[in-house]
């Protein structure tokens, strides 16, 4: 009996052992149908981006990425997805498929371009800075993040020189404000705008007029303290600018005057000016 008992549980096993090699056998099955299911819709995605239909192309991306998302060609085709209507300015799919990909594939050997194209999506979209800063702010963000965690890079180098341009335009933005704030005589606004500058935008080329602007403000105010130290800041940094010429002339005893005259000189050119489409 036990003989029996014996011989049934072998077979068994082997029933078991033949059903879980069926199970495995299938599973590869499945993983090759699987891979090429995928290597068709990537195909099919780069014959209609050669076509120039990026939307259906970023479809079979995305389709090739589900199909067989432990491929290592997955998180290719989720960049390619990104990368394909990048190139048509398609700006917000690009920006809602690079983060994603950036969530999803955080460690992925790609990131650096990722995180490129993403702020160059930004970048791009940018349409009219004076009414809306939003995709400047965002662009400038990404391309910090560029400089920081990936320094060696070409990636790197063109995020410095695009970081330089946007940050020219927020400094000549603000120094904008400060001197509709100025001309208001609203001079704390005006003081703040200008401080701004001078702390966030100097490297830009309008810190020597934010200092002189910083200078003309606090003596108007009577802070002459503060006006000097603006003024000896600008001229230990920039004493061969004009703006220095300027904050030399706002110490002159006669300055109100010659502002007055400066003031005059542009009202009488106005006027000749008008005449002269007469």
């Amino acid at each position: 009996m036990r003989h029996i008992e014996l011989i049934i549980i072998i077979i068994l096993l082997t029933l078991s052992s033949c059903s879980k090699d069926k199970k495995i056998s299938e599973n590869y099955i499945d993983n090759d149908n699987l891979e090429s299911e995928m290597v068709k819709a990537y195909n099919e995605g780069m014959e209609a981006f050669e076509k120039g239909d990026v939307l259906f192309a970023s479809k079979k991306f995305n389709e090739a990425e589900l199909l067989f998302p432990q491929s290592e060609w997955a998180s290719r085709a989720s960049l390619m997805s990104a990368y394909v209507v990048w190139t048509q300015q398609y700006h917000n799919k690009a920006i809602n498929e690079l983060k994603r990909f950036i969530k999803i594939y955080p460690n992925n050997q790609n990131l650096d371009y990722a995180y490129y194209l993403l702020a160059m999506s930004y970048y791009d979209s940018i349409v009219d800075e004076k009414k809306d800063l939003r995709p400047l702010l965002e662009s400038k963000k990404y391309f910090e993040i560029i400089v920081n965690k990936f320094p060696e890079t070409d990636y790197s180098l063109d995020a410095k020189y695009k970081l330089e341009l946007i940050n020219d335009i927020l400094a000549a933005k603000e120094l904008y404000i400060a001197r509709h704030y100025m001309k208001k005589r609203k001079w704390v606004a005006a003081i703040n705008r200008l401080k701004k500058v001078v702390n966030e935008y100097d490297t830009t080329i309008f810190i020597e007029e934010a200092l002189h602007r910083l200078v003309e403000v606090h003596y108007i105010i009577g802070l002459e303290s503060e006006a000097q130290k603006y003024a000896t800041t600008l001229g230990y940094n920039y004493k061969s600018s004009r703006w220095y010429e300027e904050t030399y002339q706002v110490f002159n005893k006669d300055y109100e005057k010659i502002m007055e005259v400066k003031k005059k000189n542009k009202r009488e050119r106005l006027t000749d000016k008008i005449k002269s489409f007469f």
